[in-house]
């Protein structure tokens, strides 16, 4: 089989990480994009900025485009799924055989965000803002995404979403 890569996608709070970390639990191949491939950069140019703070620090919040098209060319792994989200998703999101969303309702991500420290994204009230307000416009949601509802128990979300990549695997 061919290596297969697919991208995790969602708003803040809708359970991307938790995904990831089901993921490698299970023994996939699992990046977090957020954490193993993000820094703060212009996204026309992809430069690198410093002292960015505030909701300015979403708006910047890149992928290293270099690191995604090397991980998406290496052939060892059979499946990899990529979890995060990013401003310059346009310039690497052909390289995804499917991109999966994770959606919750309103008050769901309203909870999970009230459960986030002051110091971690979507956990200030400027954030929360934000948040919600992509929640509302999706401005931010790759279109053409297949939709996952995230509101579902961790290992249901999981299984679903292999389920489907399972599906689309000649036979």
């Amino acid at each position: 089989m061919g290596r297969k890569n697919y991208l995790i996608e969602g708003g803040s709070g809708t359970g991307k990480t938790a995904v990831c970390n089901e993921l490698r639990r299970r023994g996939y191949e699992a990046i977090n994009g957020d954490r193993e491939l993000a820094y703060q950069g212009n996204p026309e140019t992809g430069e690198p900025v410093g002292g960015i703070t505030g909701v300015a620090v979403h708006r910047h919040h890149l992928w290293r485009v270099d690191k995604v098209r090397a991980l998406a060319a290496d052939q060892r792994e059979a499946l990899t799924f990529f979890c995060g989200g990013s401003r310059n998703l346009v310039k690497f999101i052909d390289l995804f055989d499917g991109v999966f969303v994770l959606e919750v309702d309103l008050e769901t991500l309203k909870r999970r965000l009230d459960q986030r420290p002051e110091d971690e994204w979507g956990g200030r009230r400027t954030e929360r803002d934000l948040v919600e307000h992509l929640y509302q416009t999706r401005e931010e949601i790759p279109s053409g995404g297949i939709a996952i509802d995230a509101t579902a128990p961790l290992a249901r979300v999981v299984d679903d979403i292999l389920r489907r990549v399972q599906s689309t695997e000649p036979a």
